[in-house]
């Protein structure tokens, strides 16, 4: 009796796991296709490209120009509502191919982008998603949550305004961030770093960023992928970092 119910728990286990996946690769192809939308039409309206994948000249954490969460008719999946992160702190862990961190989550002061991270992780949405960005000067950052790999993806929707940015504009090692778009206090999605060593990050005209939480553990492993560097003349880890689950309770 004890194996048959182990094997039904397995079972229910890989069906779960199954409808992840068909549910992050369906949420892929309404990321491509919106994307594709949005080039197209800031092509006709001024003539060029006006994304930014990463804002490389200062060095910032960005992620790709995605919708307002301000304008919600302009999104394509809905935004998790704040109250979702219920005030708390919530506790749980990153399983990286390198090892695994230990994190902790602050409900109370970044209620948004908790309430997103919580959703986006109990989805599976992060799950075989590669940590794309290292930086290695001036800042010491490794961002990760693009289901792309690539720094242009994200969960089909923005939101904001900036929450718990540190009046010093100073990140200390451990920190968790929302990435966002370079200028735009309203372009935050899912991806998001971690601070590995202590950064000063000067806020722009939107503000500084988005700290939801951070490491309780595994700063070492994240230090050790740092130390390996990037592949040259880029600023993507020598190995890959692929984020393998997120356990948040």
């Amino acid at each position: 009796m004890t194996i048959k119910r182990e094997r039904e728990y397995e079972r229910r286990r890989y069906e779960k796991w199954q409808q992840r996946q068909a549910q992050a690769k369906a949420r892929r192809t309404r990321q491509r296709w919106i994307a594709g939308s949005i080039v197209a039409a800031l092509v006709l309206v001024i003539g060029v490209s006006a994304l930014v994948l990463l804002n490389e000249d200062d060095s910032t954490p960005d992620a790709s120009a995605t919708p307002s969460a301000t304008d919600p008719a302009t999104n394509s999946a809905e935004v998790p509502d704040p109250s979702l992160a219920q005030g708390r702190t919530w506790t749980g862990g990153i399983t990286l191919t390198q090892g695994d961190l230990g994190i902790e989550l602050d409900g109370a002061a970044a209620p948004q982008a908790v309430a997103n991270f919580v959703t986006l992780a109990g989805d599976g949405f992060f799950d075989q998603t590669k940590c794309h960005r290292l930086t290695t000067e001036g800042i010491f950052v490794l961002q990760c949550g693009d289901p792309e790999g690539t720094g242009s993806g994200g969960p089909g929707y923005s939101w904001g305004p900036i929450e718990n940015a540190p009046a010093d504009n100073v990140y200390p090692a451990g920190t968790i961030a929302m990435a966002r778009q370079g200028g735009n206090g309203s372009s935050m999605g899912s991806q998001f770093f971690i601070v590995y060593e202590d950064s000063t990050i000067p806020a722009d005209t939107a503000g500084g960023y988005t700290v939801f939480g951070h490491l309780t553990s595994g700063l070492d492993v994240v230090q050790a992928i740092a130390d390996a560097g990037t592949t040259e003349g880029t600023e993507s880890p020598v190995s890959d970092v692929i984020i393998e689950g997120v356990n948040i309770q």
